[in-house]
């Protein structure tokens, strides 16, 4: 069956998130007065995102909701009992210098622009709307996509199985007909594989090369792979270009 139609997640698929991350991180550091405090900007980068990561497996799982994680990763982070307008300040001051570190893959929008013409297009993430949308429109995709889906709103987070229904679903097709697009082979890779999906893992740079990767995923280095690996005739067997 032809794949018609192809989800994307954003962060560090679409958009270089580790980058902006890590240069914004930097900048509202020595902004804020408080590099010295990390000892470098590379610690304090590792701390913020092992706090990201606990606050968010606490919204994934329903404890919080989606600012409440925001605010806590805040506090962790700073180690102080702030306000939520403290909290918020704080945290709006960070965006600001992360969003100018923003910018797309180069593979990007060839490929987007070589499946124009040839399949509808969608977006799933483990973020909220608000955030997702405003990504999209400032780095100029958001018009390329038909729907813009996130765990906030849908009430389920990747890998599980409905998340990526739920995109299935918005386009009105079956899963066999639609392939998912992931940087993480576990969260993107496995959970569109167990859906059902066509589930393609972007390594970027080989970091994960000698990982075996899980079960019904392809893997690919690089976008430009993608259509092919798309063509009616290659879901079960194109080779990838990867290694």
């Amino acid at each position: 069956m032809a794949i018609r139609a192809v989800v994307w997640d954003v962060d560090d698929t679409l958009f270089d998130y580790t980058t902006a991350d890590r240069e914004g991180m930097r900048a509202h550091l020595v902004a804020e007065g408080l590099l010295d405090g990390y000892g470098s900007a590379e610690r304090a980068l590792a701390r913020w995102r092992e706090i990201t990561e606990a606050q968010w497996a606490r919204f994934a799982a329903g404890e919080v909701d989606f600012v409440t994680q925001r605010r806590d990763r805040t506090r962790v982070f700073l180690g102080r009992d702030l306000t939520d307008a403290e909290a918020d300040g704080w945290f709006e001051r960070y965006l600001a210098h992360y969003e100018a570190a923003w910018a797309l893959f180069p593979d990007v929008l060839p490929v987007l622009d070589a499946l124009a013409g040839s399949h509808r297009h969608a977006v799933l993430s483990n973020s909220s709307v608000t955030v997702q949308d405003h990504k999209l429109r400032v780095l100029g995709l958001h018009h390329r996509f038909e729907a813009v889906l996130c765990a906030a709103e849908i009430g389920v987070s990747k890998p599980e199985a409905g998340a990526f229904l739920a995109a299935c679903d918005a386009l009105g097709l079956p899963p066999h007909e639609v392939a998912y697009v992931g940087d993480h082979p576990e969260i993107d890779g496995r959970g569109a594989a167990e859906a059902g999906l066509l589930s393609v893992w972007i390594d970027r740079g080989g970091a994960r090369a000698a990982a075996v990767p899980p079960a019904g995923l392809r893997r690919i280095a690089t976008l430009a792979e993608l259509p092919a690996l798309l063509a009616p005739d290659t879901r079960f067997g194109a080779p990838s270009t990867f290694g």
